[in-house]
């Protein structure tokens, strides 16, 4: 007699569940069970799941919650002293959500035989019964109810979203010993910061003993954002999701069907009258009609390891930090508990002072930066800036009370005159070149008057004729310009393998003429002419030797006192005349 109450009691059971679900789907389907083989069918047929409000037996399910509309799933346990283990993962928003149990109807009364009462009657009493609740969470960790010992019935998980429209996971499984879908943690789950610099950070974690003790292949993935730490790869992807068609799902009403799943991901059936909706002409879902801002976040799976070095941040930017150890088999994932950190800050740069009409002599290391300031004392109409750059291009930025007033490159001598303002502050940020380091010359003023560096010629290369040679002399010209300035040219005898390491060194077109010996110098000569295509001039330097390399080098000074240099020249004398 036992036997045969438990029997009606699982056939009602099933009858039960299947007519709950039987609105759902028009084709014939199954419990899902762990029966032998009839779990791997319920694996393999997704469609199943998807359409309808049953939970497998071992497997996670993915869905979708429309906004204050609960949702309700079913989960059958036959046999009393089962485990069961129910876990519910939010993605991007907090859930509400209880698991209750469903008693099954029993008539002890009429002769205590045991018969249950008529099927549509028992079918209509599970209908209104609450059943009796289990275990209940409101948040968005992902948060599990785990029994040892469980009793047969039928199982209902009841979710809502106060929030918003959201995804969500599901997992639920009478084998959680050998089961194991999820990553273990290790006894430290925490995530630490080993090395922090201004565009790095180290983090290493322990490893899991899913890959060490259980043997089974995992990997980690590392998650990057500036927002806040996040509960689970779900709620990760979900914000990575280039294609937000689950956040863009229609509101249910005429134009949508409960197992019309094709907007969420899922296989969608065409065949059949009731997909017949299909074929009227409603607005197509479109990132240019709902749009999500892009996020800044970055996902990284590295292998095994577990340790990793974070680069190309910020400096002094707060970034939060999150490890995930996926299992490869099943790609399901645990998080570990995520840090957070601040890169250092940039080496502060010591602003350099400018004084009115004074020139000030600035290095810039190789990609460096250096920042100066310049304060006129009294009300300007106009501020000039006279830069000198010595050898390689720099890039200089002028801002006038925050605001940018120039932005260019400056090779050579160049001359900016800017709009004044009454009480204005200047900050100028120069900043080097990749090839190397920069040297120049800098002169702010109010009062320009004669210029304070010499006007130069587009061409400054000394030219050297080789016909002209002797073995004592050679004659060499250069161009000048309308302005008359004083030229001065130096010699000095330099080795036959002179390279271009030691050429560049001398291409300095700051160093002047005071740092050199008193015998290199040939002559001093003031020139111009109004033509520019006259404004040259030429000059033989005697007293050569024969089969001799020289270093010739022009010096043009301006009426301030300042001189910049022409390009080197290295000339040879014939050896025999």
């Amino acid at each position: 007699m036992k036997n045969k109450q438990i029997f009606l009691r699982m056939v009602l059971l099933h009858w039960c569940l299947l007519w709950l679900l039987f609105p759902l789907s028009s084709r014939t389907q199954k419990l899902p069970t762990r029966d032998e083989e009839l779990f791997q069918m319920q694996i393999r047929d997704k469609a199943f799941f998807h359409d309808s409000s049953v939970i497998p037996d071992g497997a996670e399910i993915s869905s979708y919650l429309f906004r204050d509309t609960p949702k309700r799933y079913f989960f059958v346990v036959e046999e009393d002293n089962t485990p069961l283990s129910v876990t519910v993962t939010p993605c991007d928003a907090p859930l509400e959500w209880k698991l209750s149990l469903q008693e099954l109807p029993e008539d002890t009364s009429g002769e205590g035989s045991g018969d249950l009462e008529p099927l549509e009657q028992q079918k209509q009493q599970i209908i209104n019964e609450e059943g009796t609740e289990l275990f209940s969470y409101k948040g968005n960790d992902v948060e599990y109810f785990i029994s040892s010992s469980s009793p047969s019935g039928l199982y209902q998980l009841d979710l809502l979203s106060t929030e918003k429209d959201t995804h969500f996971k599901v997992y639920a499984t009478t084998t959680p010993e050998s089961d194991q879908p999820y990553p273990e943690l290790p006894y430290d789950p925490r995530v630490d910061v080993t090395s922090l610099g201004r565009t790095t950070i180290t983090l290493a974690w322990k490893p899991s003993p899913t890959a060490s003790l259980l043997k089974q292949p995992i990997q980690y993935c590392v998650v990057i954002n500036k927002e806040h730490n996040f509960k689970s790869l779900c709620a990760v992807e979900a914000k990575l999701s280039a294609d937000d068609a689950f956040m863009m799902a229609p509101k249910p009403g005429l134009d949508f069907s409960p197992f019309d799943f094709a907007h969420f991901g899922f296989p969608s059936d065409n065949s059949g009258k009731e997909r017949s909706f299909q074929a009227k002409s409603f607005p197509k879902l479109g990132r240019h009609v709902y749009s999500r801002p892009k996020v800044d976040i970055q996902k990284i799976c590295i292998g095994n390891k577990n340790i990793f070095t974070v680069s190309d941040l910020k400096p002094d930017t707060q970034y939060y930090f999150d490890v995930f150890v996926v299992n490869v088999n099943s790609n399901m994932s645990t998080a570990y508990v995520g840090t957070f950190a601040r890169t250092k800050e940039e080496a502060k740069q010591k602003t350099v002072e400018l004084k009115d009409g004074k020139v000030t002599d600035i290095f810039v290391k190789r990609k460096g930066a250096k920042f100066l300031r310049f304060a006129p004392v009294s009300s300007h109409q106009k501020v000039t800036f006279f830069i000198h750059s010595c050898l390689d291009a720099v890039q200089i930025q002028v801002r006038r009370d925050g605001k940018l007033l120039l932005s260019q490159n400056v090779e050579g001598i160049q001359q900016f005159q800017l709009r004044g303002k009454p009480k204005a502050k200047y900050l100028i940020r120069l900043k080097g070149n990749k090839k190397g380091a920069s040297v120049l010359k800098i002169l702010a003023t109010t009062r320009p008057t004669k210029q304070s560096f010499p006007s130069l010629p587009e061409d400054t290369r000394i030219k050297a004729f080789d016909k002209l040679r002797t073995c004592s002399s050679a004659t060499v010209a250069w161009l000048g310009t309308q302005e008359r300035n004083k030229f001065c040219i130096y010699k000095k005898e330099v080795d036959d393998n002179y390279n271009e390491d030691q050429k560049r060194r001398e291409q300095n077109q700051c160093l002047g003429p005071d740092i050199r010996k008193k015998s290199e110098k040939v002559l001093c000569k003031y020139f111009h002419s109004q033509n520019l295509q006259k404004a040259v001039t030429t000059e033989t330097i005697k007293g050569l030797q024969p089969g001799k390399s020289y270093l010739l080098d022009v010096y043009v000074i301006g009426h301030g006192g300042h001189s910049v240099k022409y390009q080197s020249k290295v000339v040879k004398t014939r050896k025999f005349c």
